[in-house]
């Protein structure tokens, strides 16, 4: 059983939120401060965090300041009424692991939860596979449809970094620090540039991406599973 801790100070929210999660056979403890959150997490050692951001002892990016390097790991989805890029940016940069905005369906929530407890538990092969895309590590070598892609050195690390957070949004900055350096992490346009270039390579029709897809002004987000018609993604 998955234990969910939910850091919200809204108390209906919290309700519905315990329905839906308990109904999917998860077990769920509730905190309605940042102060709370962060006893819960040492208290009971959560599986997953659902985090608000505005709590009424402080931002909620408190608890992943709490939680993050040097501490364990524990995944976090943040859930907030806060639309704007900027704030989805800092919080993805503050290490929460995906972003939803309320409202949101309950559909929704329970997809992104099943693809971060996914990624938590597994193990990263040395030959990656998402969707019709293989990355096989040790031989630097892609395949597309099981036929081989030549990509450039920058383009395979680009494609390494994203299937390795399949289903994650990874930031523009985080990108660029993780491919290019931290030198490089106001240099949005070496993104954009390769990003199209590797579409070009790995998908159907890079002008509807199927696989590779903008979170826009966010970053870019490797899809973990096929996309419905109602979720295509938009190119950059």
């Amino acid at each position: 059983m998955t234990t969910i801790l939910v850091i919200d100070d809204d108390r209906q929210l919290r309700r519905y939120l315990r329905t839906v999660l308990a109904g999917h056979g998860h077990r769920v403890v509730e905190a309605a401060t940042v102060a709370a959150g962060i006893e819960e997490i040492g208290r009971c050692s959560p599986d997953l965090v659902l985090l608000d951001l505005g709590l009424p002892d402080g931002d909620g990016l408190l608890v992943l300041t709490a939680i993050g390097p040097g501490k364990p790991r524990v995944p976090v989805i943040v859930l907030s009424a806060r639309g704007q890029e900027g704030d989805k940016v800092i919080a993805l940069d503050s290490g929460a692991d995906d972003y939803l905005t309320k409202p949101f369906g309950a559909g929704e929530l329970m997809a992104r939860i099943r693809a971060v407890v996914r990624r938590g538990a597994a193990a990263l092969p040395d030959v990656i596979t998402v969707g019709p895309i293989q990355i096989d590590q040790p031989r630097h070598e892609v395949t597309v449809d099981t036929k081989l892609v030549h990509l450039t050195p920058i383009e395979f690390k680009l494609l390494l970094e994203l299937a390795r957070h399949p289903g994650r949004v990874l930031t523009h900055r985080q990108l660029l620090h993780e491919v290019w350096g931290p030198n490089a992490i106001d240099q949005s346009h070496y993104l954009r540039v390769h990003v199209a270039a590797l579409r070009r390579k790995i998908e159907h029709d890079p002008a509807q991406p199927q696989w590779l897809v903008t979170e826009a002004g966010v970053g870019y987000r490797l899809r973990d599973a096929a996309p419905t018609p109602l979720t295509q993604g938009a190119s950059s």
